[in-house]
């Protein structure tokens, strides 16, 4: 078996190496050129979220067999490409959505209370807390969009916070309801909540949700919040909401055109923008999930199982666990 492991961090070589000695181990992203010159004889590929195999890719491996993604989602993937190829595709369902959860409310945390500024005040000599007056959870509204396994998580904490919760998803969770959480419409969590929290997966109908007239539909003052796919926000748009001040803060840990920093630098730069680079997933516990479920993958296709992780495509978000990311 010619098995390539794709976007492995130095970190990690050692857990592939015990559990698959003899994988090929590439440490960066390639381009489609080079992604297809370094699998051209591959029949297991372990990929990460920066490798696109699209369907130009796909049909260069007449090899591969079976594609494992590290990640939730599969838009760096064309499903419907592996299907005509006769490729089976795995993913990770659930690596640890409480580390995306937990990132949101350090997100929220770090802005709202002033966490940077205050630590650089402190470092230039002045230990003054004037000017740094911040604003509270408890009480707020938090919009959630998407209650699968993050956005439920997500929801947890909120109501940990003593806030108020609203939801939007195509399936409700009856537990989350249970402790308090309302399901509403998009139009009107976009008009009722202080804070909007994005957690769908990238699909046609959710690309570029978050655009002018979604803002326009907010409070003024609003803050956002997206740790799940960039392309969820039409960055354009948001940057002329943050220079209104119809957007209070813009909390991101994704980006449109994540590799292209220039594109991205208006946003970046902005004072009232935090930007993480795409980290609310890499904490121990997930990054060590995202592998053993991987693992399995692997082992299950070697011994023609049935694959625990199996993608579908064409499935139905409805037929999912939930949305998540």
């Amino acid at each position: 078996m010619h098995l390539i492991f794709l976007e492995v961090d130095a970190a990690d070589t050692k857990m592939i190496r015990d559990h698959l000695p003899n994988a090929t181990i590439i440490a960066e992203a390639r381009s489609e050129k080079d992604l297809i010159k370094a699998c051209a004889d591959a029949e297991v590929i372990c990929t990460f979220i920066y490798s696109a195999f699209t369907k130009e890719v796909i049909e260069a491996l007449p090899k591969l067999r079976l594609l494992c993604t590290r990640s939730v989602g599969t838009n760096h993937i064309d499903l419907d490409a592996c299907k005509k190829q006769n490729i089976t595709v795995s993913n990770v369902p659930d690596y640890g959505s409480h580390v995306i959860a937990e990132h949101v409310f350090a997100l929220l945390l770090t802005a709202l209370r002033n966490i940077t500024i205050a630590d650089r005040k402190v470092e230039e000599g002045n230990f003054d807390y004037h000017g740094l007056r911040g604003m509270a959870l408890r009480g707020k509204t938090i919009g959630i969009v998407g209650t699968g396994k993050i956005g439920t998580k997500t929801a947890e904490i909120a109501l940990g916070f003593s806030m108020n919760v609203l939801a939007v998803d195509t399936c409700r969770v009856l537990e989350l309801e249970k402790q308090g959480v309302v399901y509403t419409e998009m139009k009107t969590l976009e008009q009722s909540s202080d804070i909007i929290s994005l957690h769908v997966p990238l699909l046609p109908a959710t690309e570029h949700m978050i655009d002018e007239q979604a803002i326009q539909r907010m409070k003024d003052g609003v803050i956002i919040v997206n740790t799940a796919r960039g392309e969820l926000i039409d960055s354009p748009a948001l940057v002329h909401a943050l220079k209104s001040g119809k957007v209070a803060k813009a909390l991101l840990d994704v980006l449109e055109h994540e590799k292209d920093v220039e594109w991205n630098r208006e946003l970046i730069a902005h004072p009232n923008v935090i930007v993480t680079p795409h980290i609310a997933f890499y904490a121990d516990q997930s990054v060590e999930r995202m592998y053993e479920d991987s693992f399995i993958s692997i082992a299950q296709w070697s011994k023609k199982e049935p694959l625990t992780y199996a993608v579908k495509p064409m499935q139905k978000i409805c037929d999912l666990p939930g949305i998540q990311k």
